[in-house]
């Protein structure tokens, strides 16, 4: 399986990076970011791209892959509805809508998160803006399209969150993250387990468009 990544620097992107590379299913990992990740492997290959609201330069390179996972994302904490919508919907559906043309066999994965709002119309802004976004992909022409809603994410294996202080507070809280994935699997993934279930949908679908921490973990 060739797969394309995107958000590969990123807490979640890094360890589905990790899960691609130590996959034998994995033939080919294309990494497209505004930055490198550093890592050295014989089936990575990085893609610098600066505009991530148009592919048209690079296209060529886009072509024959069968699956993305799209693990761009930012926090909603102090921003506007209009500055949300750009970095969340616009973003993801310009890359989607190149792919779903030049890949019509993909299988799209994208992380959203627990309590997002499919129906548009509840009062949480993050919440709306990312239900618009699972639903518009859900339409697009791909092979499949699967929403991914984790609610807590433990950071393992070297995974760190680019934020300073969320960095701290995972390193304090490590111990207790790690009771709730074992006693709570609702409210608690690791980077680990949503790098393999991203990877099984993408290989073998799921019955399920929508999956939260539950099926995550399962799969």
């Amino acid at each position: 399986m060739k797969v394309i990544l995107f958000g590969a620097t990123g807490m979640v992107g890094q360890g589905v990076l990790r899960e691609c590379l130590l996959d034998p299913g994995v033939e080919r990992v294309l990494v497209v970011g505004r930055s490198p990740t550093g890592q050295r492997d014989a089936k990575l290959v990085e893609l610098i791209h600066d505009n991530f609201t148009d592919y048209s330069a690079i296209e060529p390179q886009l072509a024959g892959y069968d699956a993305c996972l799209f693990c761009l994302g930012v926090s909603s904490i102090g921003m506007d509805e209009a500055r949300y919508r750009h970095l969340t919907y616009d973003i993801t559906l310009a890359a989607a809508t190149t792919l779903a043309r030049l890949n019509p066999g993909m299988v799209f994965t994208y992380v959203t998160g627990r309590g997002t709002d499919s129906t548009e119309q509840g009062p949480l802004m993050w919440a709306r803006v990312k239900g618009k976004t699972e639903n518009d992909l859900l339409k697009l022409p791909f092979k499949a399209a699967y929403m991914f809603r984790p609610a807590g994410i433990q950071p393992l294996h070297g995974v760190r969150s680019k934020t300073g202080w969320v960095q701290a507070l995972y390193i304090v809280t490590a111990p207790l993250l790690s009771l709730l994935v074992r006693v709570a699997p609702g409210f608690m993934t690791t980077s680990e387990q949503l790098g393999r279930a991203m990877l099984k949908v993408a290989r073998d679908g799921h019955p399920r468009r929508v999956l939260e921490s539950e099926d995550i973990n399962r799969l």
